[in-house]
């Protein structure tokens, strides 16, 4: 079942920004990473999804509701955790989680007190002196403690020491068990793939690519590190592959990654079918040792928005 459905959802604004054409679904039970740097039309997209902005076209629901015209109800069905965290001054943390209590039919008292101190929030505090790691805790209470089955959840982490972004993703696996949806948008590798189902790649607006995280560990583009015995054979081994050509007319070394000559070290690139023939090729050079680098979600990521666009993809061998 599709909880959460962006169907062709386009908002220009014009220059290039907004977002156009996105279409994505969220699962029941699943959670869904939306990856891409600032800028690229996260959070546009969510603030479509949540019912505050109307599309030029396509559409976006929630539970099936158009969002737009639904949004009051919307509100009251999925904790939500905005990018750009504005809280009212004059409030100490527990005032305002009272107010968002109201607004959303209540909370359970015992969650908001288990969320406090794993997140070590004093909610006495006012607003106005919190700093932005304790707004981004405070936000993060108000869109868990009624314990909705659904989470919009807009750069999470953003403000949060690495401790406590730790301690969000453990917390994340927990829902996760309970069987939350959950959309969450995000620019930190680590965090999209310790937690997410799924991934969306977005960038100038546009999702690139769509794909199970798991993928990644299968992924046909491999990258082997080769260390050298001696200088000699590493330039023999580099002057043994063949040139190929890539952007704007220029040539490399086909597959090659990175040389390090200080290391005896060169970084190869290559496809999964083509590792044993890789294998059998190097063994003809003074080799000390070679391994294999894991392939990451960062690596896949970067594929979209570096320049080289044979990232992964060149064939190191002659053809």
């Amino acid at each position: 079942m599709d909880i959460i459905e962006v169907q062709g959802l386009t908002k220009d604004y014009g220059h290039g920004r907004g977002v156009f054409d996105v279409s994505f679904v969220v699962k029941k039970g699943e959670v869904f990473g939306f990856l891409g740097p600032n800028g690229a039309g996260k959070s546009t997209t969510i603030r479509h999804i949540m019912g505050f902005s109307k599309p030029q076209k396509g559409a976006t629901k929630v539970y099936g509701l158009e969002s737009f015209s639904n949004y009051d109800k919307i509100m009251g069905k999925v904790g939500y955790l905005p990018g750009e965290i504005a809280l009212p001054e004059g409030l100490t943390g527990v005032e305002f989680l009272k107010m968002m209590a109201d607004l959303r039919g209540g909370n359970k008292p015992e969650l908001k007190e288990y969320l406090l101190e794993k997140f070590d929030l004093d909610p006495r505090l006012e607003t106005k002196s919190m700093s932005l790691g304790d707004k981004r805790k405070l936000a993060i209470v108000a869109a868990f403690m009624n314990d909705p089955d659904v989470l919009i959840l807009d750069e999470p982490t953003s403000g949060l020491d690495p401790v406590m972004q730790q301690k969000f993703i453990e917390f994340i696996k927990e829902e996760k068990k309970k069987g939350k949806t959950i959309l969450l948008s995000s620019h930190i590798f680590n965090e999209v793939e310790q937690t997410c189902d799924r991934i969306s790649i977005i960038k100038d607006g546009f999702i690139v690519s769509t794909f199970e995280t798991n993928a990644i560990k299968h992924n046909e583009n491999k990258q082997y590190e080769v260390y050298f015995k001696t200088l000699e054979s590493l330039k023999k081994f580099v002057q043994s592959l063949p040139k190929v050509k890539i952007d704007k007319g220029n040539v490399k070394k086909a597959g090659i990654k990175s040389v390090k000559e200080k290391d005896l070290k060169v970084t190869i690139a290559l496809k999964d079918k083509d590792v044993n023939e890789f294998i059998d090729s190097i063994s003809k050079f003074d080799i000390a040792s070679f391994k294999q680098v894991q392939f990451t979600l960062e690596d896949y990521f970067m594929q979209f928005y570096k320049e080289d666009k044979n990232f992964g993809g060149m064939l190191w061998k002659k053809k």
